[in-house]
């Protein structure tokens, strides 16, 4: 039965109102008492993937489990303003990745920002400022002249200048939440404001900028996604991506062009042809990807090896689920989740007046 909190997470084809109850209850059933949300349970979680998943939570009014997955971020957040790029089982004493990537720690703000527009709790958004203040200072610090930045630190502290265009793209979104939030609390940022706009300039112009990632299809889809391609432009770049990437009746390949289909990219790509104004091929994208639920866990196979028939690897992830909730929720109605992936919502801060 659907309420007025989940209504937006019927969708045709895609979630009927017992399977959008099915899979909040899953991803809350993987989260631990202490607000982790573990890829699954036994595996490690990363601050990026948590935070996506306690974002799906938020779409279907479990706003009290996506607070303790904000307060797991801000009790455990690096004095740096970093978290480590993985925890095993969520378990803050266990870290197996030292590094700290900066899209990782970026998108707390986009939770955050989330989250405050889901609940209107002030207190929430004032306890979380400082959290959300520290990891983008720590983020910009990695910023390289010509806008795009570096994409970790190593576990050594040493800074990596080399930049990945889909996890700069997370950040451009990640800074306009961030300059939502600064500015609904009356403090401004005029420093993140140019630094945004010179990140938007580097995707949007300068290619040469990032790391050669283009058999990746989120290199493809993401600066759609993250708002910083939009109108003709965003319609172009997803046109021109389609054949390499789609496979009709099945979902998004994961690397071109291996015969790989996955949930995650396949629910990003809906939410990115939502953003680009093509909300009948978003929902065509997730009808396709319909084979990879798991109906008896409510959860979504990572991916899926057409030619051999075979699921792999064999796991149900709390993010993949939480991708397929958020890009539904976008195509239901969810302002909050509307407005975090709408640039013209978002501040966009001060691209740089020259072109190089």
């Amino acid at each position: 039965m659907t309420t007025p909190r989940t209504h937006h997470l019927v969708l045709p084809g895609v979630l009927t109102a017992a399977q959008a109850a099915a899979t909040v209850r899953a991803v809350r059933a993987l989260q631990r008492p202490d607000g982790a949300i573990p890829w699954f349970r036994g595996h490690h979680l990363d601050p990026w993937d948590h935070t996506e998943a306690a974002m799906a939570l938020d779409t279907a009014g479990e706003h009290e489990a996506a607070a303790r997955a904000y307060d797991w971020l801000a009790d455990h957040q690096n004095p740096d303003g970093s978290w480590y790029a993985a925890y095993a089982d969520g378990d803050p004493e266990r870290i197996t990745d030292r590094t700290r990537e900066t899209n990782f720690c970026a998108y707390v703000a986009v939770g955050v920002w989330h989250h405050y527009l889901a609940t209107g709790d002030e207190a929430f958004a004032d306890r979380m400022w400082p959290t959300v203040r520290a990891a983008v200072d720590f983020v910009l610090a990695l910023q390289q002249p010509g806008g795009q930045i570096g994409w970790r630190r190593g576990a050594d502290g040493t800074p990596v200048t080399e930049a990945l265009l889909t996890g700069s793209s997370s950040i451009h979104q990640a800074l306009g939440c961030a300059l939502a939030l600064a500015d609904h609390l009356g403090d401004p940022r005029p420093d993140w404001e140019l630094a945004v706009g010179a990140l938007r300039h580097a995707i949007r112009r300068h290619p040469e900028r990032f790391l050669d990632k283009s058999r990746y299809s989120m290199d493809w889809y993401y600066p759609v996604l993250a708002g910083a391609v939009t109108g003709g432009a965003a319609r172009q770049r997803l046109a021109a991506g389609w054949e390499r990437f789609v496979v009709p009746g099945l979902g998004v390949r994961c690397v071109a062009p291996n015969p790989w289909v996955t949930g995650g990219e396949s629910a990003e790509l809906a939410l990115a042809l939502w953003v680009a104004g093509d909300p009948e091929r978003a929902r065509e994208v997730l009808v396709a990807m319909r084979h990879l639920r798991d109906d008896a866990s409510g959860l979504y196979w990572t991916g899926y090896v057409y030619e051999d028939r075979a699921v792999w690897p064999e796991e149900r992830t709390a993010w993949t689920a939480g991708a397929v909730l958020l890009a539904v929720a976008v195509l239901g109605g969810h302002e909050p989740t509307r407005t975090v992936f709408t640039a013209d919502r978002l501040p966009r801060g001060v691209e740089p007046a020259c072109c190089d």
